[in-house]
């Protein structure tokens, strides 16, 4: 073996063993990985390019610029958008209602979901489409993110093994052309039979060990923080328990007066947050919306201060909607004082907060006790927060500002936003079509995003907020280990030890010794690599012993998407790492008994339906 094969086997080992044992974070491991490879060129081993080549040393960075990077950045977009359109949040809502909550049951519906969307979509798009919904059911059930986005992430994969149109599958199809001599092609549906048995038995296997294997870890402080919703908030500044109805008759002295005019707020220090009429929902209304008779003002204050509009002839009852208006359509926000803001020592009537921001506040939490009568009366002081409501397309205005701090909100308990959801779905699914019909998948995305962003689904803040930058530092810094794997010749040499040692084993042996190998090999190259590297070696083993080359084909192509055993063996993998927490070895521990069960799964298949 060459000193640059030797340099490239300890930049597998020494960064896994790290890691394995938490000395250093996956994504410092990547970037240091890349880093040595440059080094290393530089130095002139031959690892990502011809010998004594120092400019090959940029070819460290090529991850950044890779098809799966593009995808995966544009992936976090159009999920944005879907999440908050509230489509994610409708599919959390079917699932709850089909598993009952049952931990088991709602392990094997993502899981299957993840693998039915991967049948006719890229693995990591399936994938990155489920983890919201699976996060909103995690928030809804109490149980933990790190239960349910391995089983995502596996079931992505799994259903990839299962249909022709996941990268790998076509790769593998191709090749059979170019072997020697050429083969036919694999049709669409050759993948299904034995793929698909090996996804039924991968889930089956999730569903009935998932519970036990998987791991129950704490989310990270930011997903705690990111997913405080509007009702959340309600519950915190305890706004239902000074939430009227307040109904206001013909008779009512108030009926066709401005909100303004009706003086609630300055006389009574009351704060009309909507109010229904008929059928219709009008939230934080302007002052200078009018009162109609028969309107239903949903207002916020003391009781003491609600009585006495029986005066004016208005009729008073409590809220009916359960305590929370959040999944209503109304817009909270929690917001505290900047350091130096302005505002403090002020009232937020003299700082004309409303005017500036378009937002109204509702109650203000001050040492420990929740104020929500004449709240914009308080001189405000450092350490207050304050819940404020409003219409989301001011909020950019509100986190621009440098007097106040605004904590975003998690939009799952709003209604489905339907017309721009439809819109958002159609840019989704027309992307996955042109993907389907061979158009390259990172251009499909990309462009999706890209027209999501400029029809205003998503601001370019929000869109910068989104990113999972760990997942793409992960992918963009481990895929130069790929290229030193082919560049060094390390991968054909492997391939060709395997195949020299399972030729006497015949068409079985054969099989076996294609998957095990190839899944091990996928471990640490990406899955279109590993094919291309694997699938012409076994192809023509597969000839020369006279067994269908067709089906080594298709074993070499399912044992890309056993990617179980580590969290740097697919994309999927990597993108589930921050949402759940998860650490290094949380994946081996489900994924080696998955791997077990896939392998014995596709040597059933392979004996049913290949008659191998």
């Amino acid at each position: 073996m060459t000193a640059a094969q030797w340099f490239v086997i300890a930049l597998i080992i020494i960064p896994l063993l790290l890691i394995a044992t938490n000395r250093i974070r996956l994504d410092i491991a990547a970037i240091m990985t890349a880093l040595a490879l440059a080094l290393g060129q530089l130095l002139g081993l031959g690892v990502l390019g011809a010998p004594n080549t120092p400019d090959d040393a940029i070819k460290s960075l090529s991850g950044l610029a890779e098809p799966v990077t593009v995808t995966l950045f544009s992936l976090f977009i159009i999920t944005r958008c879907l999440d908050k359109t509230g489509i994610t949040r409708w599919l959390a809502q079917r699932l709850l209602k089909i598993s009952g909550r049952s931990e088991t049951r709602l392990i094997g519906l993502l899981a299957a979901t993840a693998a039915l969307f991967s049948l006719f979509m890229n693995n990591l798009a399936a994938g990155a489409l489920v983890l919201p919904s699976a996060m909103e059911v995690s928030r809804r059930t109490g149980i933990k993110p790190s239960k349910l986005l391995i089983p995502v992430a596996y079931g992505s994969c799994l259903g990839g093994a299962a249909t022709y149109f996941t990268t790998a599958n076509i790769i593998a199809s191709d090749l059979l052309r170019s072997a020697t001599p050429p083969q036919a092609p694999l049709h669409i549906l050759d993948f299904t039979p034995v793929g698909g048995l090996v996804a039924i038995a991968g889930i089956g296997f999730l569903m009935m060990f998932g519970k036990r294997l998987l791991p129950n870890r704490e989310p990270s402080v930011e997903q705690v923080v990111a997913h405080r919703t509007g009702s959340d908030l309600e519950d915190a500044y305890q706004l239902g328990e000074r939430l009227w109805e307040v109904q206001v008759p013909a008779t009512s002295s108030i009926a066709h007066q401005s909100l303004a005019a009706s003086s609630l707020g300055e006389n009574l220090g009351l704060t009309v947050i909507g109010l229904w009429r008929g059928r219709q929902a009008i939230f934080n209304p302007t002052t200078a919306q009018t009162i109609q008779a028969g309107d239903i003002l949903l207002t916020v204050g003391r009781e003491d201060r609600v009585q006495q509009l029986t005066a004016q002839g208005l009729k008073i009852g409590r809220n009916t909607t359960n305590g929370h208006i959040s999944p209503h359509g109304v817009t909270f926000v929690e917001i505290m004082l900047a350091p130096s803001s302005q505002a403090e020592g002020h009232t937020l009537k003299e700082f004309e907060f409303r005017r500036r921001y378009g937002f109204t506040a509702v109650a203000i939490r001050r040492e420990g006790h929740s104020y929500r009568t004449d709240v914009a009366d308080f001189k405000l002081r450092l350490g207050d927060s304050i819940l404020v409501v409003g219409d989301r397309n001011s909020l950019k205005k509100l986190q621009g500002s440098t007097d106040f701090l605004s904590l975003e909100t998690d939009p799952s308990d709003q209604p489905v936003q339907w017309k721009r959801a439809a819109f958002a779905i159609v840019i989704t699914f027309g992307a996955i079509f042109a993907s389907i019909l061979g158009f390259p998948v990172y251009l499909a995305m990309l462009i999706a995003a890209v027209i999501l962003l400029v029809a205003g689904l998503l601001t370019m803040e929000e869109a910068y907020r989104t990113m999972e930058w760990q997942a793409i530092i992960l992918i963009a810094g481990m895929y130069p280990i790929s290229l030193a794997i082919v560049n060094t010749g390390l991968a054909s040499l492997a391939g060709q030890v395997v195949v020299n040692v399972i030729t006497p084993f015949g068409a079985l042996g054969l099989v076996a010794g294609a998957y095990l190998f190839t899944a091990l090999l996928s471990q640490v190259v990406a899955g279109q690599v590993t094919t291309l590297i694997t699938a012409p070696v076994l192809i023509s083993a597969a000839i020369s012993l006279n067994v269908s080359p067709q089906a080594i084909a298709v074993v070499s192509a399912i044992a890309c998407s056993a990617s179980f055993l580590t969290p740097l063996s697919h994309p999927v993998n990597m993108l589930m790492i921050g949402p759940a927490n998860y650490k290094f070895l949380d994946f081996f521990r489900v994924g080696w008994g998955l791997t077990i069960v896939c392998f014995v799964a596709l040597l059933l298949g392979m004996a049913l339906f290949w008659r191998l």
